[in-house]
């Protein structure tokens, strides 16, 4: 699901190449019936030309039956690149897939990186990175990462395409194109999301984030999204109206500084680095949420920076991409 979200902004592009075909393939890594035609139909996507359908299995088993059936597709379709977005599963599976039959890897969202390797999403960019081709990095230290890493050849800052995805649902949102069947609360409220195992499934750290953003409702109301079918149209929604963000999710944190919004990210690490260097994201533990919202909440904090680009990076990509194989 999250890859879909980056990929939008490169596919609508595709479309309006002649020298280049898209061939979609939806590993089934993320997958939700209940949203899965409304949610490609609202990201302006094609239907996949293959669904995998590989989900709910061990991480392992997961990437190698991936790699099982990405493999014939290759074959069959023959194409002369591979194109993965982001640390999933699929991202990996897609890179190995495609490298092994030396077919060319074009990285979207490469560079990051949290130093915690018992985050799965760390090891799958490492090793995607070490055997891509091209190098699309969302930040300049991104871009400088992969430099100390000894990765310089194919690697292009191009900006953020989650910035481009901002940019133009905002848009369709504000024109009502979009429409979200949810009431807004017309008191000051924060937004809240949790959902990475170091949280949910530590049953101390849980208890410590429901315990303080309970202290903390009584300060200012919180509204915290959790029905998978919904969850993603309420925070771009609720996004615009909040006055702060609570998060330990990775794309909510730049979609938090997308809207001007201070964020607290209840992790011990961020990869998007350039923001707690800005002091718009603030780090921390489970137990010292209710603390930190209670020291940056008056904060006055700058987002006129532009670290993510200027909300062009799938035209950077498809240029890159077209120019390659010229």
């Amino acid at each position: 699901r999250p890859q879909f979200i980056k990929a939008s902004t490169v596919s609508s592009l595709f479309q309006t190449q002649d020298s280049i075909d898209e061939v979609i393939i939806h590993t089934g890594q993320h997958f939700d019936k209940n949203m899965s035609a409304i949610f490609l139909n609202q990201m302006g996507l094609p239907e996949p030309h293959y669904n995998l359908g590989i989900n709910k299995l061990s991480h392992g088993l997961m990437i190698a039956k991936m790699i099982e059936n990405i493999e014939p597709i290759l074959l069959k379709e023959k194409p002369v690149g591979v194109l993965v977005y982001g640390d999933t599963n699929s991202t990996l599976a897609g890179g190995l897939a495609a490298a092994k039959l030396d077919i060319p890897v074009f990285h979207v969202e490469a560079g990051l990186r949290s130093y915690n390797r018992t985050m799965p999403e760390e090891i799958n960019r490492i090793l995607t990175d070490h055997l891509s081709t091209l190098l699309f990095c969302p930040t300049e230290n991104a871009f400088n990462l992969l430099k100390r890493e000894g990765i310089q050849n194919g690697v292009i800052k191009s900006g953020d395409v989650m910035f481009d995805a901002y940019i133009k649902f905002s848009r369709l949102y504000k024109s009502k194109e979009i429409e979200f069947d949810l009431q807004i609360p017309d008191v000051p409220y924060l937004l809240a999301t949790i959902h990475r195992p170091e949280n949910t499934d530590d049953q101390s750290n849980l208890a410590s984030i429901f315990a303080c953003l309970d202290q903390i409702n009584k300060e200012l109301k919180v509204i915290l999204p959790l029905h998978p079918r919904t969850k993603k149209q309420m925070e771009l929604n609720l996004l615009n109206g909040a006055e702060l963000v609570i998060t330990d999710s990775g794309g909510l944190q730049k979609e938090a500084f997308f809207t001007e919004k201070k964020c607290i990210t209840v992790r011990k690490e961020t990869e998007w680095t350039e923001l707690t260097d800005a002091g718009v994201n603030f780090l921390t533990k489970p137990e010292n949420l209710f603390n930190t919202f209670n020291q940056i909440q008056n904060t006055v904090c700058d987002f006129s920076a532009r670290p993510y680009g200027n909300g062009n990076a799938a035209e950077i990509i498809i240029q890159d991409i077209v120019k390659y194989f010229a």
